[in-house]
């Protein structure tokens, strides 16, 4: 079968499942010039990136996460999705793909054109106080303050905001999470995109689709634990959905 057929033989796939669910990891991301966190030339690998997100060093010393996450986190907004986030957009759009599971913070599955999108490890599109009730305050302008060099600051207490991601020693938004778990449940296929599925619960997710009877398609340059379960795999994300794209204009 040729790099065409086998297309296209995706796209049957995706629109003719009942529920379509996709699970996507940081290399969706990456096409859109987002660094990943552990690969390559990940955040990890630089001094003090673990601290940033971990709760311990953030009620300690929160001004350290913003002047860290500054560039990472607060100009994800400058991004623009990639041709991974704009399809999964059309094709939920189409009614094919029911939900987005992601363990993505960086808001590009919505600015992409996806409405369902589950994300089990928090989101910074809000900042809140941890010590008062009811303080809420959007990215944009969370962003605005840390681009000028300051921080989003609680008008009760004066206390530096915290994003509502998932930092290293908080628990998983639990709403979120099993809201994950039944779209997977529910899934008679699940498409896992730019994730090496190494990190719980996220992980665990195609497990739930395959023993309820469904299948998994992988698309991600690296090998994954559930490659031998997939029904189809593929390499470049890029190249799978630029011809996604294709096949979706001619359908």
């Amino acid at each position: 079968m040729n790099a065409g057929n086998e297309i296209t033989g995706l796209y049957e796939k995706i629109s003719h499942a009942r529920h379509c669910v996709g699970l996507t990891g940081a290399g969706v991301s990456t096409l859109s010039g987002i660094r990943d966190f552990r690969g390559k030339n990940g955040l990890y690998n630089e001094m003090d990136a673990e601290k940033i997100f971990d709760i311990r060093y953030f009620e300690k010393d929160p001004a350290f996460y913003y002047q860290k996450a500054g560039s990472f986190i607060y100009n994800i907004d400058e991004k623009e999705p990639s041709v991974v986030h704009t399809v999964l957009g059309d094709l939920e759009a189409l009614g094919f793909v029911k939900a987005l599971i992601t363990q993505n913070i960086d808001l590009l599955h919505t600015k992409g054109g996806s409405k369902k999108v589950i994300e089990i490890h928090g989101s910074p599109k809000i900042h809140y106080c941890m010590h008062c009730s009811g303080i809420r305050m959007p990215f944009d302008e969370a962003a605005a303050l840390v681009k000028a060099g300051k921080f989003p600051i609680c008008p009760k207490c004066g206390r530096i905001l915290k994003p509502a991601i998932t930092f290293f020693g908080e628990n998983l938004p639990i709403d979120a999470l099993n809201e994950a778990v039944k779209e997977a449940q529910e899934a008679d296929l699940m498409l896992i995109l730019g994730t090496s599925l190494t990190v719980n619960p996220a992980a665990s997710l195609p497990g739930y689709t395959l023993r309820n009877g469904g299948d998994i398609i992988i698309v991600n340059n690296m090998p994954t634990p559930m490659d031998d379960a997939a029904i189809l795999h593929f390499e470049d994300l890029g190249e799978v959905f630029e011809g996604l794209r294709q096949v979706m204009e001619k359908a």
